[in-house]
């Protein structure tokens, strides 16, 4: 997040809080890991935050290393493989499902290419223009950076359901605009819009617009919500009124 560590926080609190009411309305574990996006990004929000901590001098430079190392291996390691793994999750049988399939083999070879370096090879991070620029030696190629993107948003677009594609779309717009306004500082500018992106999903679930079993639609039978407890509150509700 760009600016500070109080922007940091207050994202990851806005993003955390979306993340649990956009888990509230998940009807089917294959749409899980879906779901859960927002708030991963609210974690990882929340780790920059120590991140600009330390580049100001407020926690040391070993807690310092940790954060950053955790910053980067979710942007550059994890994400290229989650997200398509998410998404094949909850796709139907056919063309675009083997697809995603080879996308999602791609983004494990990113993952493993970035973690290996940055498990190897020192990182650095630096404060430049109010935004933070991360640095690895290793996982800054440019052939596996274009795998990473083509991993990344390539499997959103290919998705079945036309909220998934819409939100790579997004996904695309905001790689654009981050490396043409910020390219030296474009993992944490990426992530961060990415991040509020996710705002689109807790809509989307919210409306029962993400539907495993009959996507682009709702089911007319639509099944118990995953995580009753998490509507607790409301049900209380009914009940008392």
């Amino acid at each position: 997040m760009c600016y500070s560590a109080t922007a940091s926080f207050v994202a990851s609190g806005v993003i955390g809080t979306i993340g649990l009411m956009t888990l509230r309305h998940v009807r089917e574990p294959r749409a899980l890991l879906f779901a859960a996006v927002p708030l991963l990004f609210s974690l990882h929000q929340f780790t920059e935050g120590f991140v600009w901590l330390g580049l100001e001098g407020r926690v040391g430079p070993v807690a310092l290393g940790h954060v950053t190392f955790l910053f980067m291996v979710y942007a550059q390691g994890i994400l290229p493989f989650l997200m398509p793994l998410a998404i094949l999750l909850m796709e139907p049988a056919g063309w675009r499902r083997k697809a995603i399939t080879a996308l999602t083999v791609l983004g494990a070879f990113v993952c493993v290419w970035m973690i290996y370096g940055l498990v190897f090879f020192e990182s650095q991070c630096f404060v430049e223009q109010h935004s933070i620029a991360y640095r690895n030696p290793f996982t800054g190629n440019f052939t596996v950076s274009v795998m990473y993107v083509i991993a990344t948003c390539g499997a959103m677009l290919l998705s079945t359901h036309r909220v998934v594609r819409a939100y790579g779309v997004l996904n695309v717009i905001g790689v654009i605009i981050a490396h043409l306004a910020k390219a030296y500082a474009f993992a944490s500018v990426w992530c961060f819009y990415a991040a509020t992106l996710s705002v689109v999903l807790y809509w989307q679930f919210s409306r029962s617009n993400i539907d495993v079993e009959t996507p682009n639609g709702v089911s007319p039978i639509l099944r118990p919500f995953l995580f009753p407890w998490l509507r607790l509150k409301s049900a209380v509700g009914r009940i008392s009124g």
